[in-house]
């Protein structure tokens, strides 16, 4: 997901400053609630299917990448517009692959979730040096990588589980909510310096 615009380093209050870093505290803990909202779901319909892909199994599916697939603001915003553009593909082709089998669900998730967590992986390496490491941002995209191979190569498998999907939602979605935790707890300490011309 994208990250809170540039905090001013310097000591200087700027009135306003915190607008973009509420909203964006906001955007993190509304991704991590519904993501792991979705991952409770998707495992109860979704926990004993091997084979084939039940109807509300589908729809849960192909509502997932739709929450990356928003507005992006900020300084890598070309990249994480062409980010919510992969979702938008990822939607179609999921919607498509659910018709099939699990194995062509995962393959095609796994392609998004690589796709997308390398280019979310970008935009918070190009941030640090204004925000720090995130560290739940990187362990989420890095992640997100990760499973994305991960589910290449079960799909390639004998016997893929849609589970996977739910606990890779449920994971990434608790890393949101931790970082929306930092960003309520950095906006707390910044309010107590004192301001300085």
């Amino acid at each position: 997901m994208s990250t809170i615009e540039a905090t001013s380093k310097t000591t200087t209050r700027v009135p306003g400053d915190s607008a973009p870093q509420s909203r964006t505290l906001q955007v993190f803990l509304t991704r991590g609630v519904i993501a792991i909202a979705w991952a409770v779901v998707f495992a109860a319909v979704s926990h004993s299917l091997t084979t084939g892909v039940t109807a509300s199994a589908g729809v849960l599916l192909v509502l997932y990448p739709l929450i990356d697939a928003r507005s992006q603001h900020g300084s890598a915003r070309q990249l994480l517009l062409a980010n919510a553009g992969s979702s938008i593909v990822a939607v179609v082709a999921l919607g498509v692959a659910a018709a099939g089998s699990v194995a062509s669900v995962l393959a095609v998730f796994g392609v998004w979730a690589a796709v997308s967590g390398a280019a979310q992986l970008v935009v918070v390496l190009r941030r640090r040096a204004r925000l720090g490491n995130q560290w739940p941002l990187l362990l989420a995209n890095s992640g997100s990588v990760i499973g994305g191979i991960v589910f290449l190569i079960v799909a390639a498998g004998g016997h893929p589980k849609l589970m996977l999907l739910a606990i890779y939602a449920a994971t990434g979605g608790i890393e949101f909510v931790i970082q929306a935790g930092l960003l309520a707890r950095r906006r707390r300490h910044l309010a107590t310096l004192p301001a300085r011309s």
